[in-house]
């Protein structure tokens, strides 16, 4: 019987070293898990790279982890584990989901992912962190330089009193750490003071305490009495507390619901900036900071509004001048510092016009006959339904159809005596809006009309529009114009992103960033809610005040930031067809601009119920006139559209008729879409356009309106001229600066040429000195052996001189006694013993003279030496 061949399976190939043996990172290719562990034990700082040999991103992070090995292997361990090769301990003990995966053990403490960027300056500098998790604050200085990071800062203060740590500081050390296991991205930074005076600068008085330090909230101190006093608990009461001004975004390139959870929490400033995270100042990081502080500063702001809200009202009446008035204005009315007003958009009179009023309604104390001082209350509702009931009947004085001029009128309040309501209306072109900066007038015209309606007709309580009040007080501050506070003064409130150019520069260029730039920044307004999104302007710099005025703009009721609006890249020529191809940058060049009649079709690529429509549209174009009418077609997936021409249902076919093309009509869906019914809807709408010509009085409305375009395009003009000038006169000044700065370049360096040859001459000399010094102190060795060898040979005599005077002493007595005995006997011969003995005495005499005649010689010769 024939039985079934048994299935054949090749063996897995050896693995083999994924790093250069000359690498500094110990490669164990073949999975050797309990090796690694043995080699953490000997190590302080051990780093584990886990990768599969055949995977891309492995592949890619292995020179950026030999990077970081080489600058820091002599600090930390650089462990490499193959986790995919199946006999290996490390496949059969870890089950990783993605590679490669990196883990860093401080000590004992781990493993801490690390889950950013595979780059090789994120990587560095995250080690660094695990390395060091606590900075040492020693100075005040150093505490102020830490605080005034942008990332959250937690400091902790301990007395180094104690052998061999104070207690708590471990527990404050495994904190940090646990900080980084949380949070890779590493947003809260620890650091230790152990100077009391340094400590009490921030209210830590006793040892041990710990203190969250929060920019635009009150700061914290850690709870002991409540929580108890643990790593886990420290780490996890600073997460919670933490304040972010600005955050991190780091997508990991693979499906992530990273930005989509962000931009749904509201409208996103995202800012690109390069990014490198070694090097010890950002600049450019820490001006965004800045204008980050000041728009998230409510406290501040809202501190300050009582005292703006108390001040004395009392003051002389105002004069007959309307620039008196406004002088003693800012002194005497607190609404031009605290005010409470409301912007109304009246409604248009005619059809016709393009133009509406933009008025602001404001509520405030008279300053008239009153018994004592008035303050400003706060805004209610009440007071402001009342102003705007006494506005919209009194709201016939300011219809126009196009004024250049700014008027103001009073109300008196239904309530009080001594409140009034305030309103001062302009004439705002809805398409000229675009043009105009949230910080600048409409129309800055110098002229005022001013009235007054309930009261005496006198300008002494007329209140000039808000935009206006510039052009009066020049001393004024705006509240609504500055950006401190602004997000909590505004219902568009920003949540501010940063992004790192150098990585993630594409999603820059998908939100509309140009791809020839060398400067890698860009900041965009991305609003989900609204579908909508705003770029700056990528000519500007990217500083501190081009992000305040774009916020600034974005914050505004009537925003006069554009709409960004991203094209169809496959359309890149222009060629004569029967259906004219529409798409986000000929949208109203073709539909607003165009003298024709438009009949515009929106579809899809993948509407199939769109395709089937083509031969009826180039049916209609051959049918309609070419010099009248215009048909064409946009894709509404590959293009963006203006807010108030998109639709949510396709096909849809709409009909912008000539002269009124703000007027679009819509074909109805209830009608079949054929040929007949297409050039009935055509002709029943191009024909109202015919009925209705424009009058004399339409044409000199419509010219003066486009004569106030180019007076406010000339103003604007002479403005810019005026600024270059300006800015000539700082680049001559800077050059003269420049030059000047090279003269002392120059000087510094003749000097420094003259101090090397001086340093070479003194250095020659020292030379020289040493040579001598050296060279008479082995004479001065020399001549001391010489003065030793003296003084023994003196010493020698000394003691041969007391021993003869002791053998003449005795000698001398003896012959005395045998004087005395034998005198008359033996005088002869004692004369000749005289004789001998004082000749021998003598000669011993002259011998001890000599040597002393030579010690005196010696210390001569020696002193003529020295």
């Amino acid at each position: 019987s024939c039985s079934r061949a048994k299935d054949v399976t090749m063996p897995a190939k050896l693995p083999v070293n994924f790093f250069s043996t000359r690498s500094p990172v110990i490669d164990l290719f073949r999975g050797q898990l309990d090796y690694a562990d043995q080699l953490r034990q000997d190590s302080e700082i051990v780093l584990y790279f886990f990768y599969a040999p055949w995977c891309g991103q492995s592949i890619a992070a292995r020179e950026e982890i030999e990077r970081v090995a080489s600058r820091l292997s002599d600090q930390v361990l650089f462990v490499a584990v193959n986790c995919w090769w199946n006999q290996g301990k490390c496949r059969k003990q870890k089950h990783f989901f993605y590679f490669p995966v990196i883990h860093l053990y401080h000590r004992s403490f781990g493993p801490i992912e690390y889950k950013g960027p595979m780059s090789a300056v994120y990587i560095e500098k995250f080690v660094r962190r695990v390395m060091t998790p606590l900075l040492y604050i020693s100075s005040r200085s150093k505490l102020l330089d830490f605080l005034s990071n942008y990332e959250p800062g937690v400091v902790g203060f301990f007395e180094f009193n104690a052998s061999p740590q104070p207690p708590g500081y471990l527990t404050f050390f495994t904190s940090a750490l646990h900080s980084l296991k949380k949070d890779y991205l590493g947003t809260i930074r620890f650091g230790v003071v152990t100077d009391k005076r340094v400590a009490e600068e921030i209210s830590l008085v006793h040892s041990g305490s710990v203190y969250l330090h929060r920019h635009a909230n009150t700061s914290l101190i850690y709870p002991k009495d409540i929580m108890n006093f643990t790593a886990e608990n420290i780490c996890k009461w600073a997460l919670e507390n933490r304040e972010m001004l600005i955050r991190w975004l780091r997508p990991h390139g693979g499906k992530s619901l990273l930005l989509n959870n962000e931009l749904k929490k509201g409208p996103a400033l995202l800012i690109f900036i390069p990014y490198n995270p070694l090097e010890e100042i950002h600049p450019l990081l820490d001006e965004i900071t800045k204008v980050a502080l000041e728009y998230r500063k409510c406290n501040k702001s809202q501190a300050a509004e009582p005292d703006l809200q108390h001040r004395d009202s009392d003051s002389p009446a105002f004069g007959s001048s309307v620039t008196d008035a406004h002088l003693e204005f800012s002194e005497t009315f607190p609404i031009a510092k605290y005010p409470c007003c409301n912007t109304v958009v009246l409604p248009q009179w005619h059809s016709i016009s393009r133009t509406h009023n933009v008025c602001e309604l404001c509520v405030n104390q008279t300053l008239g006959v009153k018994p004592n001082k008035v303050h400003v209350p706060r805004c209610n509702f009440l007071e402001i339904e009342a102003a705007l009931d006494s506005f919209y009947l009194q709201e016939h004085t300011f219809f126009q159809v196009i004024s250049n001029t700014i008027e103001c009128s009073n109300f008196l309040s239904f309530y009080s005596p001594f409140s009034y309501y305030t309103a001062c209306c302009r004439t705002v072109n809805r398409h000229f809006l675009s043009f105009i900066s949230s910080e600048k007038t409409i129309f800055q015209t110098p002229k005022v009309a001013f009235s007054s309606n309930g009261k005496k007709d006198n300008t002494q309580f007329s209140i000039p529009h808000i935009e206006d009040r510039n052009c009066f007080i020049p001393d004024l501050n705006i509240s609504s114009m500055n950006i401190t506070g602004l997000s909590c003064r505004t219902n568009k409130t920003l949540n501010l992103y940063l992004l790192d150019s150098n990585l993630f520069w594409i999603y820059a260029e998908r939100l509309g960033a140009s791809r020839s730039t060398h400067l890698k920044e860009f900041a965009a307004i991305v609003d989900l809610k609204e579908e909508v999104h705003y770029v700056l302007d990528q000519n500007q710099s990217l500083v501190g005040p081009t992000l305040e005025n774009f916020i600034k703009n974005f914050s505004v009721l009537y925003s006069p930031l554009k709409r960004h609006l991203v094209d169809d890249p496959s359309v890149h020529f222009h060629e004569e067809h029967v259906v004219t191809e529409v798409t986000t940058n000929t949208f109203h060049e073709t539909v607003f601009l165009s003298a024709k009649n438009v009949l515009l079709l929106y579809y899809a690529q993948w509407c199939g119920f769109c395709a089937s429509l083509n031969h009826i549209f180039i049916q209609l174009a051959r049918l309609l006139p070419p010099d009248s009418f215009t048909v064409a077609r946009i894709d509404v997936t590959r293009n963006d559209l203006p807010w108030e021409f998109m639709t949510d249902r396709l096909p849809t076919i709409l009909f912008f008729p000539h002269q009124r093309k703000e007027q679009s009509v819509k074909f109805p869906e209830d009608f079949s879409v054929n040929l007949p019914n297409l050039l009935k809807f055509i002709l029943h709408h191009s024909s109202l356009s015919s009925s209705e010509p424009c009058t004399k009085e339409c044409l000199h409305k419509e010219s003066v309106l486009q004569q106030g375009h180019i007076s406010h395009l000339e103003r604007e003009i002479q403005k810019l001229r005026s600024e270059i000038s300006a800015l000539h006169q700082a680049h001559d000044q800077l050059e003269a600066q420049l030059s000047e700065a090279r003269r002392e370049e120059q000087r510094l360096q003749q000097q420094k040429h003259t101090l090397e040859k001086q340093h070479k001459t003194l250095q020659l000399h020292s030379e020289q000195l040493q040579a001598t010094y050296n060279q008479k102190n082995q004479e001065l060795l020399e001549m001391a052996e010489k003065l030793q060898e003296l003084a023994d040979a003196s010493e020698n005599l000394l003691k041969e001189n007391a021993l003869l005077r002791i053998l003449v002493a005795s000698r001398g007595g003896k012959l005395q006694s045998k004087d005395e005995i034998k005198e008359p006997l033996q005088s002869e011969q004692t004369e000749d013993n005289d004789i001998s003995l004082s000749t021998a005495t003598a000669a011993l005499e002259e011998k001890r003279i000599d040597n002393i005649d030579a010690i005196e010689t010696e210390h001569s010769s020696g002193n003529r030496t020295e």
